[in-house]
């Protein structure tokens, strides 16, 4: 009998990866043969990093795993699962708030993806207050964000 491999996918805009990000990345890797970190596009979200930069951070950030390989997709994430083999995504919950959004977008993943399941894993104490758009918001206005990224992302002004 065959072994299916198991496939997860890790959706985001990454703008940046925060060191939460990371953290959950990271820990989910023994759980899965291949992790696809995925640079979601939308085309109404205004992002501060192009895409190109997003998609070199996170390589160099993930270099040594060798189970964790850089993507991004546009459209449904189910349909990019879809593509890739993948029956598995992965996110992170910091917050009761971030249960109940995730665990709706989780039931209709999974009528709209063929049974593709959704793993949470909760994140870190330390790390529960960093989102990407509080990042963003110390970056615009000159702050040092350097202990809320991983060290390969050079923000300094």
């Amino acid at each position: 009998m065959k072994k299916t491999k198991r496939i997860a996918v890790f959706p985001g805009s990454f703008d940046p990866i925060t060191l939460g990000h990371e953290d959950l990345i990271k820990r989910a890797a023994p759980l899965f043969d291949k992790i696809i970190v995925a640079i979601g596009l939308n085309s109404s979200k205004k992002t501060l990093f192009p895409l190109n930069q997003r998609m070199l951070w996170l390589q160099e950030v993930f270099k040594k795993e060798e189970n964790i390989i850089i993507d991004s997709y546009e459209g449904l994430t189910v349909n990019f699962c879809n593509e890739k083999s993948s029956s598995y995504i992965i996110r992170g919950l910091r917050s009761s708030s971030d249960f109940e959004y995730e665990k709706q977008i989780s039931q209709l993943n999974r009528i709209i993806g063929s049974g593709i399941e959704t793993v949470f894993l909760i994140s870190k104490p330390e790390f529960s207050h960093i989102s990407s758009s509080i990042v963003r918001e110390i970056l615009k206005n000159n702050g040092d964000v350097s202990q809320l990224v991983p060290r390969e992302l050079d923000l300094k002004k």
